[in-house]
């Protein structure tokens, strides 16, 4: 079992300079509060959420025109409470509130090319595109798309639709036709921001035939507007319907930019579920609830200053780009990457990391663990003298990965293992810098949410694993579903099983340290025996081994009981000999329990993912059942499922 020993401490330094002691002292100026710990003020900021949001928008210095008339209205009602009613303000605002010379955002590419662009510069963009968006139409509550790399163009394309408040929802180009055609067909955008293809891996994509499918079968679209990513010139079938992205920003004059006064619930984004059991469900977030929520998480869970550079590795197909974007807010440098994180090689963002000097670095959890596997040793190679905060998200952070950052990355961080999800476009639980970090534990639940776990009683538990709820409105949660009359599906996904409390979806347990272990989708867990085990428990034990690459677990129906079944994926040249089998069977039972134990261990050549990398542990487990995936345009290698069907060897 893993030590709960902290693998690192704040120093006294670190902790009288960060944001979120002088957050604390705030309330302490302000409201004449002490606090002993932070147990004590999570407890004060869930008991008191008027005041705790509102001491949030004043530390934040959140720019209105306008100033709420009631905090919190309809607390006892979830969904349904009222979040700043009366507060008018823009979100395009509150990111563009440095007009400065200093560096805004830095594009980085996998073929080393390089762009920067200042706060000024940004400024400007974004006026010259809301002026040419204003000149098509464009008005508050139409949605405008993107289909788009993670690009300085992808910025300014937002910035400027949520400036007139308009809508925003983007995919990334990697996404497959009618994935695209699922989701933006749902929302009936006006404006198409696309790109004529990418890079990735070294190779080049041409999303010229793919544009001209999605304006083919959305009639709403009114205007394409291609940003060259390919060639100056893009080729005649990615124009047909479009306009250049320099044309389009053309204008005689500078522009002005004017920032729609809106009210704080006014929609923002629309995100989308994964899709992987039907059409994805349009999500709809408000400006104010995403904007206070993300600086909260930001500049004081995450301690953002205006002179840390902040990076994630992400596509616009993921939550983390507009959580990223919103970096801006905080007057920080944002380095933004498109391409694959491992070409030329496994130290591609490492590189990057010294180059630009980056403070804050994320990435998905497998990220790590896979340089983990290639044998990195960054704090031998690179210099990391600016990287004070990591973070990881998209799947729990294995025991392992949490050792090798701090012994073979850098000793002195704050590692930040950060869970919440696309439904609430922000965190449940995630980093403190003043906190200790502790082996597979995530710091602590965030401020403002009241988030617990529960048993199948409904009843809170500790030490225990369980069900993770939020039992108290926060501003993030989705304002609506798209086209879902009577929030129908809304209630659905999140309160169907008790009245007014919020289940995410996840199998999460407090720790005797009040940190948070996720072990997996609670969707997903396996019930051997009736007993309740997280996929994610099985998952640390094998990523310690090199033999493996990659790893699927699921729960499958037999003679009248649940089987675990485990798949994997073996690095070139390893067989799935019965002496391998023998070492992944006894790594998991010594570290676990026989529950955990597979009943089958078989070799696959590939694992199902999401477009934004996430492994679909059901669609996996629907074709070893016999039942179809509704939706395999969700995945990036539909291919991989024929790989499950009708094994001899889960046959007997």
């Amino acid at each position: 079992m893993h030590s709960t020993e902290p693998l690192w401490q704040p120093s006294h330094d670190r902790i009288n300079a960060s944001n979120m002691l002088g957050f604390t002292r705030q309330l302490e100026d302000r409201l004449g509060l002490v606090f002993n710990d932070y147990d004590q003020l999570h407890q004060w900021s869930i008991d008191h959420l008027e005041l705790f949001w509102q001491q949030v928008w004043i530390f934040t210095n959140i720019r209105a025109s306008r100033g709420a008339d009631n905090i919190l209205t309809n607390a006892d009602q979830f969904p349904g409470a009222t979040w700043f009613e009366g507060a008018r303000l823009n979100f395009a605002e509150n990111l563009l509130r440095n007009r400065s010379d200093k560096i805004a955002l830095v594009g980085r590419f996998e073929d080393g090319r390089r762009t920067t662009v200042s706060y000024a510069q940004l400024r400007q963009q974004v006026a010259d595109c809301a002026a040419s968006l204003r000149n098509l139409g464009v008005v508050s509550g139409d949605r405008v798309a993107g289909f788009m790399p993670n690009i300085t163009e992808t910025v300014v394309a937002m910035l400027a639709t949520t400036s007139i408040g308009a809508i925003w929802s983007s995919c990334s180009p990697d996404f497959g036709i009618n994935g695209v055609i699922d989701r933006f067909g749902q929302i009936e955008p006006v404006v198409l921001f696309a790109c004529d293809g990418y890079f990735y891996n070294g190779k080049t994509i041409n999303s010229g035939p793919c544009l001209t499918e999605v304006c083919n079968n959305i009639a709403s679209i009114r205007q394409l507007i291609v940003v060259p990513i390919l060639s100056v010139q893009p080729s005649a079938s990615a124009l047909s319907q479009g306009v250049l992205w320099a044309d389009f920003l053309t204008h005689k004059v500078p522009q002005e930019l004017v920032f729609e006064q809106l009210p704080f619930d006014h929609p923002l984004y629309i995100m989308y579920s994964s899709g992987t059991t039907g059409v994805p469900k349009c999500i709809v977030h408000s400006a104010g609830g995403t904007l206070i929520q993300h600086l909260k998480e930001h500049q004081i869970h995450s301690d953002l200053q205006p002179d840390d550079v902040l990076f994630f590795y992400t596509t616009c197909g993921w939550m983390m780009w507009n959580w990223l974007v919103s970096g801006l807010a905080s007057e920080a440098t944002l380095v933004l990457y498109d391409g694959s994180p491992f070409f030329p090689d496994a130290n591609a963002l490492i590189d990057i990391a010294e180059q630009e000097k980056i403070s804050i670095f994320g990435g998905g959890a497998k990220y790590f663990g896979a340089i983990q596997k290639a044998n990195l040793v960054p704090r031998k190679t690179h210099n990391l003298e600016k990287l004070k905060t990591i973070l990881s998200t998209g799947s729990p952070l294995s025991h392992e990965s949490f050792r090798y950052i701090y012994e073979d990355v850098k000793s002195d961080i704050c590692l930040a293992s950060i869970s919440g999800g696309t439904d609430i476009l922000s965190c449940f639980v995630l980093g403190n810098p003043c906190l200790p970090v502790r082996e597979g534990e995530i710091q602590c639940r965030g401020l403002g949410m009241a988030v617990d776990i529960w048993d199948h009683q409904g009843q809170p538990i500790r030490g225990a694993k369980g069900e993770l709820v939020c039992t108290r409105p926060f501003p993030s949660a989705p304002i609506y579903f798209w086209n879902d009359w009577q929030n129908v599906k809304y209630i659905s996904a999140y309160f169907d099983t008790y009245p007014n409390i919020w289940v995410q979806g996840d199998y999460g347990e407090i720790t005797s340290n009040s940190g948070i272990i996720i072990h997996g989708r609670s969707d997903t867990v396996l019930n051997p025996g009736g007993v309740r085990i997280g996929t994610a428990e099985i998952y640390r034990q094998v990523d310690k081994l090199d033999e493996i690459i990659n790893a699927v677990c699921i729960g499958q129906q037999w003679q009248g009981d649940v089987r675990v079944v485990l798949f994997v994926v073996l690095r070139d040249g390893i067989k799935l000999t019965d002496d391998l089998q023998k070492t992944i069977r006894h790594t998991i039972r010594v570290e676990t329990t026989p529950r955990h134990v597979p009943a089958k261990i078989i070799a696959v050549a590939d694992i199902p993912r999401t477009i934004s990398g996430k492994i679909v542990e059901l669609a996996v487990r629907n074709i070893v059942h016999n039942e179809p995936v509704n939706n395999t345009d969700a995945l990036c290698n539909p291919e991989a499922l024929i790989l499950y069907s009708e094994l001899e060897e889960l046959q007997h």
